[in-house]
């Protein structure tokens, strides 16, 4: 075993978990997660760095990518494939990476995450360049399939950040930003789809919404760029409208059938703009809602 790695050591609370009752089993697990998020509230300022960074690139017309192999990258694959529905970002804006392809979404591509020269490949086939942010997930810190991508980001001086959870790891070392959330030893030594996985899904989550929020995809706490494809959607749209609009739920489903999306219907409604003013108006807010509105004050 890796005894110099903390997501390979063993868990002295689980060293008999196979002996235990269910209940006290889970009561194990359970209790070993309970310290992932304290391990990723110590990363916030990095965090918070991460997405500053992340965001100047986009505003500037970059990318944002995830690479990894195994958990980690379908961790990441999950995470890009979330922001078009909830977000309404175009489908190449935030894109997922995984070694071994689409197929290692489902099975186990063995060898692919030992391949360093694969990760600069799939990379420079996506066109990635220095306007582009990476963030390269490995739990171990040293999965050569992302150091080899880290390694090509570097080279063209796009945004490199690194997502580990070992301390002083190959890949922060590889990273200009270090995301290093120490979830500490797995229930089951070894397998960090479990706590490591737990603590990699938290970062994720707060990168991807914090960019979001700071692109201007969201007012207050409700996804204002939500497109309306489905039941569930349109309802929730028109909600959003009514909340912020102030009126009623027939209104709101008028307004959006009118404007067509609910930014739109949001800006005729509280500035009284025709829906090409309020188009206009939001392109010059660069999308955001909050500051469209304050303009019109």
């Amino acid at each position: 075993m890796c005894h110099d790695l903390l997501t390979e050591t063993q868990n002295p609370a689980s060293t008999t978990i196979d002996a235990l009752p269910t209940a006290d089993m889970l009561r194990v697990i359970n209790t070993a997660d309970q310290s992932v998020a304290l391990a990723v509230e110590r990363e916030l300022p990095n965090i918070a760095h991460a997405v500053d960074g992340i965001v100047a690139r986009l505003q500037n017309g970059g990318r944002l990518f995830y690479m990894g192999a195994g958990t980690s990258g379908r961790l990441g694959v999950l995470d890009a494939s979330e922001c078009p529905p909830t977000f309404n970002t175009p489908p190449d804006l935030v894109q997922g990476l995984i070694a071994g392809g689409d197929r290692a979404l489902r099975h186990a591509v063995e060898r692919a995450e030992d391949d360093p020269e694969q990760g600069k490949q799939d990379l420079a086939g996506r066109g990635f360049s220095s306007r582009d942010a990476l963030v390269g997930i490995a739990a171990s810190g040293r999965t050569p399939y992302v150091l080899g991508a880290l390694d090509y980001a570097r080279s063209l001086n796009a945004l490199t950040i690194g997502l580990s959870c070992t301390q002083n790891s190959q890949v922060a070392q590889a990273s200009e930003i270090a995301i290093t959330p120490l979830s500490g030893p797995e229930v089951i030594t070894g397998s960090t789809r479990m706590r490591a996985g737990t603590a990699t899904k938290l970062v994720l989550n707060m990168l991807s919404t914090g960019v979001m929020i700071r692109m201007g995809y969201v007012y207050g706490n409700l996804m204002v760029n939500v497109q309306p494809t489905n039941e569930k959607l349109q309802d929730r749209a028109r909600r959003i409208i009514v909340c912020i609009a102030g009126v009623s739920y027939d209104e709101a489903s008028r307004l959006l059938a009118e404007a067509g999306s609910v930014r739109i219907a949001i800006l005729m409604q509280k500035l009284r703009l025709t829906r090409g003013e309020a188009e206009s108006r939001l392109v010059a807010a660069k999308g955001r809602l909050r500051a469209a509105l304050d303009s019109g004050q």
